[in-house]
């Protein structure tokens, strides 16, 4: 399994992106790339060749969902696992998040010590 190494967080939220770089990176020894809107994302994709997608769902002007689909028809995302980010978790939504293509659904607010953790779980998930 190839070691995951470069994470493209795409967040409109500054404090939220903040933590999430400091997280992933001081606790989880990861490369951040942070986005902040869906239209950055799209531009540079292909500059970073991330290797996991983290989505915030709810973003102004273009949202989580639409990110991942714009991506999907642009880039090949087989070998890339999309976890969303969200506040709202409901049964169905999440159900409709992984029919997009989404691995995984993380709870907002998230806890900083274990989102490393959880996100290493996934990719390993992933890649079995």
């Amino acid at each position: 399994m190839t070691k995951l190494e470069r994470i493209m967080h795409v967040e409109d939220d500054l404090s939220i992106q903040q933590v999430a770089k400091i997280a992933l990176e001081a606790v989880g020894g990861f490369t951040v790339f942070t986005c902040s809107s869906g239209q950055q994302a799209l531009a540079e994709y292909p500059l970073i060749t991330p290797q996991l997608l983290l989505l915030d769902v709810m973003m102004p002007g273009m949202d989580g969902p639409t990110t991942l689909q714009k991506l999907q028809q642009q880039y090949d995302l087989s070998k890339v696992p999309a976890i969303f980010m969200t506040a709202k978790v409901q049964d169905a939504e999440i159900a409709s998040y992984k029919m997009l293509g989404a691995v995984a659904v993380l709870v907002k607010p998230f806890d900083p010590m274990t989102l490393s953790d959880q996100i290493r779980q996934i990719w390993a998930d992933f890649h079995h």
